[in-house]
């Protein structure tokens, strides 16, 4: 019975959050400059109005995961899950959050549920994060940012110090995995796009930009 509920919640059409975009990939694909490089353009351009946001958020909630992200705070990788939905939950539903924003402006995060089913179905398998994410509903549209574990380490060797995932054999893992959910989201009626992240952040952006500014709220 368990195998056939999510069987059927995978194959459902998707609940779309429109003015909503995010950023996913693997850690060194550029998730976090890519937002940003966007949100200048976005000031620079004067309209839509806009709000930058990404995940784990900085709520207490977040701050745990952080830790736990640092191995600072050694939790098992089931309650990671649950620290991720938990803080999602807040992030979009609070009276600050995601959906309220969205009414009136574009909203543009750096990771969201997709993450969570790539990171923490590798580490705990699919069926607890499918069950804690099948509710929320999806960006209008999501950024992937497609690079390979070898390119994407060597953009991570200058850092003081690396996260939990932060190696080569779960990266290429992600990879894959992201992979895989791509299809079924777009199986779902949600809009994925697929970018060369292993190019200069420059050629990404100007990218993402021409995606972008195709969405409805440029023509309001």
């Amino acid at each position: 019975m368990t195998c056939v509920f999510f069987y059927d919640i995978m194959r459902m059409t998707m609940q779309i959050i429109k003015n909503f975009a995010v950023f996913e990939g693997g850690d060194g694909s550029g998730t976090t400059t890519q937002v940003s490089m966007l949100a200048q353009r976005l000031k620079n351009l004067g309209k839509p109005a806009f709000f930058t946001t990404f995940e784990p958020t900085d709520s207490e909630i977040g701050k745990l995961i952080r830790k736990a992200l640092k191995n600072e705070l050694p939790i098992k990788p089931q309650t990671l899950a649950l620290l991720f939905a938990a803080d999602r939950n807040e992030h979009l539903y609070n009276p600050c959050g995601i959906i309220q924003h969205a009414k009136e402006e574009l909203v543009v995060s750096d990771r969201y549920v997709m993450s969570s089913l790539v990171y923490q179905g590798i580490e705990c398998g699919d069926e607890l994060p499918n069950m804690l994410n099948s509710a929320f509903p999806a960006p209008e549209i999501t950024f992937f940012l497609d690079i390979d574990a070898k390119t994407a380490l060597s953009r991570m060797k200058d850092r003081s110090s690396l996260e939990i995932y932060e190696y080569g054999e779960f990266q290429e893992k992600v990879r894959e995995k992201y992979k895989s959910i791509i299809d079924v989201y777009r199986a779902r009626g949600a809009r994925v796009e697929i970018l060369d992240a292993s190019k200069n952040a420059d050629e990404v952006a100007d990218q993402v930009w021409s995606i972008i500014a195709s969405m409805p709220i440029f023509n309001i």
